[in-house]
């Protein structure tokens, strides 16, 4: 059964030099209060697993890991969003590593069922190679990646109940539920905790076998004002 507690226990479980995962895309659909736990609580040297880099305008979601200097390493499929990620990678404080978007997320499905690796075409002949094993399966030649699994996984869920089923609302859907299965530890970030049995059985998407900790974080309607008021103000993606 998972544990409910604050973002600032939860985040204890994370370790210097640990590789940590966290979900979303831009921010939308991120576990944002407890990645500002992280950053409160100092840990360094981490591994970072995320799609991408962070929201356009800077200073929010993982933006903040990258600036306040804990990153050693990022492991995602793209990073033009993030001028300081970018400016870190090109001066070679943060190693990154590139994925192609299908293969970087089915890297953590096959962590997440106990497979060996994926083996696919997508990226052979260019620098994404150096990141798999190029091998020949009937004549045809593939590369081979491993799986990718974290120590950590951070997730963003609409609701969740007090053993730990998620629900997940729009775009929180994208990374979290694939994340939620390879990880040691999963933290899920919500909107609401209710009681067992208040979650329609359908709408469970995460169960809460994977889940070690529930926090809750701000509610639904403040979250997305928040954000509308972010993306006006920095006026990027226009």
């Amino acid at each position: 059964m998972a544990v409910i507690t604050t973002t600032e226990e939860a985040v204890k479980n994370i370790k210097d030099g640990m590789k940590v995962a966290i979900g979303g895309f831009f921010g939308i659909g991120s576990p944002i209060e407890t990645i500002d736990a992280i950053v409160k609580s100092g840990v360094k040297d981490l591994t970072l697993i995320s799609v991408g880099g962070g929201s356009p305008g800077g200073g929010r979601d993982i933006n903040k890991l990258v600036t306040s200097g804990q990153i050693k390493k990022f492991i995602g499929t793209h990073i033009g969003t993030d001028q300081d990620l970018i400016s870190k990678y090109n001066s070679g404080e943060i190693e990154v590593e590139f994925n192609p978007m299908g293969t970087w997320i089915e890297r953590i499905r096959a962590a997440g069922a106990g497979l060996g690796g994926i083996i696919t075409p997508t990226g052979l002949g260019t620098e994404v190679e150096e990141n798999a094993k190029k091998i020949t399966v009937e004549g045809k030649e593939y590369l081979l990646y491993p799986p990718l699994k974290s120590d950590v996984a951070i997730i963003k869920g609409f609701r969740a109940d007090k053993y730990g089923n998620i629900e997940y609302r729009g775009v929180s859907l994208n990374t979290n539920p694939v994340m939620a299965t390879a990880a040691d530890i999963v933290i899920a970030e919500v909107d609401e905790i209710v009681e067992v049995g208040e979650i329609p059985a359908n709408n469970i998407v995460t169960q809460g076998i994977f889940i070690d900790y529930i926090v809750k974080s701000m509610p639904f309607k403040e979250r997305t004002q928040n954000y509308e008021e972010y993306w006006k103000a920095n006026n990027k993606l226009r």
